[in-house]
């Protein structure tokens, strides 16, 4: 299949509606356990706590899919056979990728390490694997692009971790059985579980010893669901300040909840592991598609918001174009997200998450010392917000988003007739002008946070503001 022949196949089949077909073929994570534990989540107690101050990061998804541009499953999806979806190969030659420039957008939007597809599904290596020819080695850009990678995030002191999916559509020993993000069975396929974890481990060892220091080892699509927690205890082994996710061979360190699939985990007060969120700028694609549907800024920044108001990390992905490029829409997304979470970053550093504090819908807690954090993490569907149990005025309130006073009252409402007790009130908020993005009040008390919902009142008429 000639190139254009391939993304005229790619183009036409945008129009088919891909989730009514493959909806029940959607892996979704493991299950997330989600009891309040306002206590937060322990620590390592080495290497590994890098995780807890690097909460957010950049996901990259590039491959040889990047270069139709449809979707990074396109050989499943767009039922493209073996023997032509290899053929890519041939014209993979990203001139363009310069690994600084991705870390410049990183930065930028405020992401603090990166983790990029080593090997997706198609089976495609971007290092130069000895077990396989399918690499980017063996193409007409014939350059190691994790050694690119890690050298200049060595160079900067940026945690790298290494995506690797189990499923493989290339490797003859995989054994494809048609099962979800499977190839049917291949006829010139020789099927052997026992040969493909021999070659997987060595694969494995490849990436966590040529690479210097890897901060993390991320799996995905453990199809056959199959244990063997010595795959792990090598990486531990090798790379003692890598964090390995919960898709592997064991339950790893740190779950991960998926888009918008896992609604338990979106909906949760806290968590009781470590908890790492993944979503794509894109709606379509993890990968580069070159027609592709963006998620509002809003959406994007509530869901960031969400987790790591929950002492969740968060990995934001892009994918970059078949020359090594993000796309600019993509980068200017980051960017806008970056400045958000810069003017915000106060009220994830260093807190508490507490969000049964307060009972007030759509809001999310967070506190630091007699400092409250207020996040509107759901859109307010007025331009106040009553804060139950609170009814203590605070000395100081500040809406983080532009540094500007908020107005406060303490005061009875109609709404609390029954209970004639006045509450903490946020007045006035530019819910209009800043309706694209979160609002977060940083409110500081005069007494401990344990203090700030009294005993009831006996007033009626109170009226105290700021």
């Amino acid at each position: 299949m000639k190139r254009r022949d391939l993304l005229k196949t790619a183009a036409a089949l945008a129009a088919i509606p891909l989730f009514s077909t493959w909806a029940g073929a959607i892996h979704l994570p493991e299950k997330t356990n989600l009891p309040n534990n306002s206590e937060g989540i322990k620590r390592f107690g080495d290497g590994r706590d890098w995780f807890f101050e690097n909460r957010y990061g950049m996901f990259v998804h590039w491959g040889l899919y990047s270069i139709p541009g449809w979707h990074e499953q396109l050989q499943w999806r767009g039922r493209v056979s073996r023997s032509e979806y290899v053929k890519l190969a041939q014209q993979w030659n990203p001139i363009k990728f310069n690994p600084e420039h991705w870390l410049d957008l990183m930065e930028e939007a405020g992401m603090k390490y990166i983790t990029l597809t080593t090997k997706h599904h198609d089976g495609f290596c971007l290092w130069d694997s000895k077990q396989t020819t399918f690499n980017t080695i063996n193409t007409p850009f014939n350059k190691d692009i994790i050694g690119m990678l890690s050298d200049a995030c060595h160079k900067r002191s940026i945690p790298l971790c290494l995506y690797y999916s189990i499923a493989d559509w290339n490797h003859p020993n995989y054994p494809n059985q048609g099962r979800h993000h499977e190839l049917p069975p291949q006829p010139q396929d020789s099927p052997d579980w026992v040969k493909y974890m021999e070659f997987l481990k060595e694969q494995v060892r490849e990436l966590c010893t040529n690479y210097g220091e890897i901060h993390g080892f991320w799996w995905d699509m453990n199809v056959p669901v199959y244990k063997d927690p010595s795959v792990n205890a090598m990486i531990r082994k090798l790379q003692p300040k890598a964090v390995i996710n919960n898709r592997g061979f064991d339950e790893g360190d740190f779950g991960t909840p998926e888009r918008d699939y896992d609604n338990a985990a979106s909906e949760a007060k806290s968590f009781d592991r470590l908890t790492e969120a993944c979503q794509s700028v894109g709606m379509e694609s993890w990968g580069y598609k070159k027609d592709e549907d963006y998620y509002t800024d809003r959406h994007l920044i509530s869901s960031i918001d969400r987790y790591l108001a929950r002492d969740a990390n968060y990995l934001l992905n892009v994918g970059p174009t078949g020359e090594g490029i993000i796309p600019k829409q993509a980068a200017d997304i980051l960017k806008r997200i970056g400045k958000w979470k810069k003017s915000v970053d106060e009220s994830f550093q260093n807190v508490q998450a507490d969000s049964g504090l307060l009972n007030a819908p759509g809001v999310l807690a967070t506190k630091r010392e007699q400092i409250l954090y207020v996040h509107l993490n759901k859109v307010p569907v007025g331009n106040g917000i009553k804060l139950k149990p609170v009814n203590v005025l605070p000395a100081k309130a500040t809406l983080l988003n532009n540094d500007n006073p908020i107005d406060c009252a303490v005061n009875l409402c109609p709404s609390d007739h029954a209970s004639q007790q006045p509450y903490l009130r946020l007045r006035n908020l530019p819910t209009g002008e800043l309706a694209n993005t979160v609002l977060i009040a940083k409110l500081e008390f005069d007494c401990p946070l344990e203090e700030i919902a009294k005993n009831p009142k006996q007033e009626t008429n109170i009226e105290l503001t700021k």
